[in-house]
């Protein structure tokens, strides 16, 4: 079949299953764009206000679908944009396809407009080398099936994340006679299943095992995990707590549930785990956010505890902790593997005494809730962080999804909001980029139509990528936008206070005049871009605000005035952060953590 370099990306993506596309159609692109309008190529495509957005929204769409979604710019300034996004994907395993064009290949290293030649003719590919599992250049029509097949190999198996084909436009308008590749005729069947020997070795330190604990990871939603989880920690009576990304692997209401481990996790999450003298990994990589920067005794003890690493990815295991067993294999078929060799014997025996481990647990949880309560119930205006989560806990359906920005909004509902099934908690991970919340919610809105699906970030996340509120309505993209608004980056101002004894340019305030606290009215501005929309300053209006945002019909905005003094989660970990020596208050106490590390 005769067909155009771009028809054959239209063509490839539509036969390989992408429902949506989204992107900005700059001149570097138009060729390619304009085969998303051929008979057999029609893709929806979401034009975005910003190109960074695009490859947002479709990390949103895989997290909360399983599923790739396709992302498109031109050239230049328009391609450099996605970098954050690509990074974020690339950081937290996130499969999705991004095109690019690129100058003519006969114009390669002549200068041309929005070209980057300096070091080496069109380098842009070079950069997105860096953020994708896998980048590609097309240089004639020819390769390009191969390339598409590939590409979608690589985002299909083994650890996710994303990947990058450029087209240059001559290719984009030059056909050759092609075939578009069957995509089941390129891809391996199955998954990757751990060692017996491997197996075996894992279940003689469980059985052996007096306070176990599984951390979830992200890894373990990826993997479809989360049922074999939850059956495992029952059968071995051992408690489950999860990293950012891991939360939902096991419902939160679940009496093995102790909340999230690190610096912003749970005081029973990090303490329990941090007792225990067996730790289950399911796909955690061990950051240094969740892992309380490797200091013994704050999140995690490796040693003394005894690791069982399990990763589809071998660079992760041994990588940050000695392992007494690295399974690398998939999740799901090596917990199903670990529970096929438990007898009913073997797990009376270990849960017969899980009656201490099991009362630590629940003094603990009891402890953190004692704690944490007095914020969630809190009736003073401005809010706590915690409170608007709590109102909204009430009115969301239990499947609904919150998709969740950086800073302190995203410690807060780590501890303070609680979800029950997998991919309906979705937040960048370890890159943490402001500006990701809220195209990913509306990626993740499109993957799940039927869903609720609520943004949460603070006032500062969200002026980064306001415009997209336009995406939302022109789209029809019907996303609950709560935004939690302390006037600042407060999380930034929290970490400047605790390291460096004073802040500066990280609260919003009029540097002229008398230094008032600053805030647009979000409200008014989403109302502007054609949504509904809500401002809340008294607690009589919180729930009912929420609830008719939630069934208004189409995307709508909340603004709840929080307190820029109560704006953060608890901090209950510890984070490796150098003070400058001249503040003398925190050396001492630094220098002890930084003894406890356990990583190098």
């Amino acid at each position: 079949m005769k067909l155009t370099g771009g028809q054959v990306v239209a063509k490839a993506l539509k036969e390989y299953g992408i429902e949506y596309v989204a992107g900005v159609p700059g001149h570097g692109i138009w060729s390619l764009f304009d085969a998303f309008l051929q008979e057999g190529s029609e893709i929806p495509f979401i034009q975005v206000m910003h190109e960074q957005s695009a490859v947002h929204m479709a990390d949103g769409y895989y997290r909360a679908s399983g599923k790739p979604m396709a992302c498109s710019t031109s050239v230049g300034p328009g391609a450099a944009n996605t970098i954050i996004g690509l990074a974020t994907a690339y950081c937290d395993s996130t499969a999705l396809f991004y095109v690019s064009g690129s100058p003519q290949t006969y114009m390669h290293g002549h200068g041309t407009m929005q070209e980057l030649e300096r070091q080496q003719d069109n380098a842009f590919p070079r950069i997105t080398e860096q953020v994708t599992k896998r980048a590609w250049q097309a240089n004639s029509v020819q390769v390009l099936p191969s390339i598409m097949h590939r590409a979608f190999s690589e985002l299909l198996t083994g650890r996710p994340g994303p990947v990058h084909v450029e087209v240059p436009m001559d290719v984009q308008v030059e056909a050759a006679d092609v075939t578009i590749h069957p995509l089941g005729k390129r891809l391996p069947v199955g998954v990757a299943y751990p060692d017996p020997k491997a197996v075996e070795a894992a279940l003689k330190v469980l059985l052996a095992a007096e306070r176990p604990v599984i951390v979830a990871g992200g890894g373990a939603i990826t993997a479809n995990a989360s049922a074999e989880l939850t059956r495992l920690a029952e059968k071995l009576g051992a408690a489950v707590s999860i990293t950012w990304n891991g939360k939902g692997a096991i419902s939160e209401d679940h009496a093995l549930f102790i909340g999230a481990v690190g610096q912003t996790g749970t005081t029973c999450g990090n303490r329990i785990t941090a007792s225990a003298d067996v730790v289950v990994s399911v796909g955690c990589r061990f950051t240094d956010w969740s892992a309380s920067s490797y200091a013994k005794g704050v999140s995690f003890s490796i040693p003394s505890a005894k690791l069982i690493h399990i990763d589809l990815d071998p660079r992760e295991i041994g990588k940050n902790y000695e392992t007494e067993v690295g399974i690398v294999a998939d999740a799901r078929v090596t917990l199903e593997a670990l529970l096929s060799l438990i007898s009913e014997a073997d797990s009376q025996k270990m849960l017969a005494r899980r009656e201490p481990f099991l009362a630590d647990v629940q003094k603990a949880k009891a402890d953190w809730r004692a704690q944490v309560e007095p914020r969630e119930n809190s009736r003073e205006t401005p809010f706590t962080s915690q409170r608007p989560l709590v109102a909204l806990r009430k009115v969301l359906d239990r499947d609904g999804i919150v998709v969740v920005g950086s800073g302190n909004t995203q410690g807060s509902v780590k501890q303070s909001f609680p979800v029950y099934k997998p991919r309906t908690h979705l937040t960048s991970g370890s890159y943490s980029p402001m500006g990701w919340a809220v195209p990913a919610a509306m990626g993740a809105k499109l993957a799940c139509p039927d869903r609720q699906v609520v943004a949460i970030v603070g006032d500062g996340d969200f002026m980064m990528s306001l415009p997209e509120m336009g995406t939302a309505v022109m789209n029809g993209i019907n996303v609950v936008f709560l935004v939690l608004n302390n006037q600042g980056y407060m999380s930034i101002r929290g970490g400047m206070r605790k390291f460096m004894g004073r802040h500066i340019a990280s609260e919003f305030n009029h540097h002229a005049g008398n230094g008032a606290p600053y805030s647009a009215d979000i409200a008014a501005s989403a109302k502007a871009f054609g949504l509904q929309a809500w401002k809340v300053e008294k607690d009589e209006d919180l729930e009912s605000s929420l609830k008719a945002a939630l069934e208004c019909g189409g995307p709508a905005l909340v603004e709840v005035i929080v307190s820029r003094d109560a704006a953060g989660p608890f901090a209950t970990g510890w984070w490796d952060f150098p003070s400058p020596a001249y503040y003398e208050k925190e050396q001492a106490a630094y220098a002890e953590m930084r003894a406890r590390e356990q990583h190098l």
